[in-house]
């Protein structure tokens, strides 16, 4: 598992990184996004939409993602 910690960004840099991580990973890695921008929930909900990835807001500010498609 992987911490992004994007506290601080703004969109859409938060799901850029967040791409750029899963990019590379396998299947059925897990990352711990750290994101305080407001348009994050929104767009991880659109994105994982988009892309079949699996997404679960742990806590304010604190997002777990698993990888589960390419």
């Amino acid at each position: 598992m992987q911490t992004l910690d994007c506290l601080g960004k703004r969109c859409p840099q938060p799901i850029i990184e967040l791409a750029k991580a899963l990019k590379v990973a396998p299947i059925g890695f897990q990352i711990t996004l750290l994101s305080d921008d407001p348009a994050t929930e929104p767009d991880l909900s659109a994105w994982s939409r988009m892309t079949g990835n699996s997404i679960k807001v742990v806590e304010l500010n604190k997002y777990e993602i698993t990888k589960l498609a390419d």
